[in-house]
């Protein structure tokens, strides 16, 4: 399989969602609350009640790929806003799905200066 380009767009869908959510149903949820394409090559991100499970769904240009990530400590940071989207960059995804604060990211190591 072929990754997104680095010029994806990336849509977290605010609130929570039901995770027994399929590949269908998120794509109508994508249509109906989110007022967008599910297949115009953006991803979708959703969250579900506890934080600790994330899908993304992602039309790849022969059809939906649906992919999914559960955290066995933590909880996947996600905005307060109850409904509509927010736009990510990739690399905040990939913070996002590491489970790194993508808000206010922290630096926890910070390499020694070389003399």
């Amino acid at each position: 399989m072929i990754g997104p380009a680095g010029n994806v767009r990336v849509y977290i869908a605010c609130g929570v969602t039901d995770m027994r959510r399929g590949f269908d149903t998120l794509a109508a949820q994508v249509q109906t609350m989110l007022q967008f394409n599910p297949h115009n090559g953006a991803l979708y991100a959703f969250r579900g009640r506890r934080g600790d499970m994330i899908k993304v769904l992602w039309w790849d240009g022969q059809g939906l790929c649906l992919f999914s990530k559960r955290l066995e400590r933590g909880k996947f940071i996600w905005p307060q806003a109850k409904d509509g989207s927010v736009l990510l960059t990739p690399a905040q995804l990939s913070m996002l799905l590491e489970g790194i604060d993508w808000r206010a990211p922290v630096r926890t190591w910070t390499p020694e200066a070389v003399c």
